[in-house]
């Protein structure tokens, strides 16, 4: 079933999406639990899963350029959150990895992140939740990133 173009008109897809993401980038920040951004939490997320990964693998995951992952690794490696090693095998490759403190940020990055979703998704069904979802990875699909761009 698709939209026609009326319809998708009227719901203003574009400026809720942008409105939508702006305001929880801002209240996430706000949050007085929160010890980093929204950025390094999901470089956090990352590392939790697989510690060591390369810049560029991160950088991936994050849909980041090699500027705006070589930028959010030195804001977090400063704040004493991961901590940058050159990779053993090829000497220009720098993986990164969790420190003591950004474990215990992740925890709370962990916790805070799952009230988030509950707010996010009360008042919807799974199956709309779904469709949302969804929706959202097709956007990835269907605007994908251009490969010289930089973050």
């Amino acid at each position: 079933m698709r939209n026609n173009e009326a319809a998708a008109r009227h719901h203003r897809l574009i400026y809720l999406l942008n409105v939508a993401q702006r305001r929880l980038q801002r209240w996430m920040a706000a949050q007085p639990s929160s010890e980093v951004t929204p950025a390094q939490a999901g470089l956090l997320f990352i590392l939790g899963k697989q510690d060591g990964v390369l810049m560029g693998e991160a950088g991936a995951a994050l849909d980041m350029g090699p500027a705006g992952i070589s930028g959010l690794v030195d804001r977090s490696a400063a704040a004493r959150l991961v901590e940058r090693r050159a990779d053993r095998e090829d000497g220009r490759a720098w993986r990164v990895w969790l420190t003591p403190k950004g474990r215990g940020v992740l925890a709370q990055a962990k916790t805070d992140a799952a009230a988030i979703n509950a707010a996010l998704t009360e008042g919807f069904t799974a199956a709309e939740i779904d469709v949302v979802a969804r929706w959202l990875a097709s956007v990835q699909d269907k605007f994908p990133r251009a490969r010289d761009s930089e973050d």
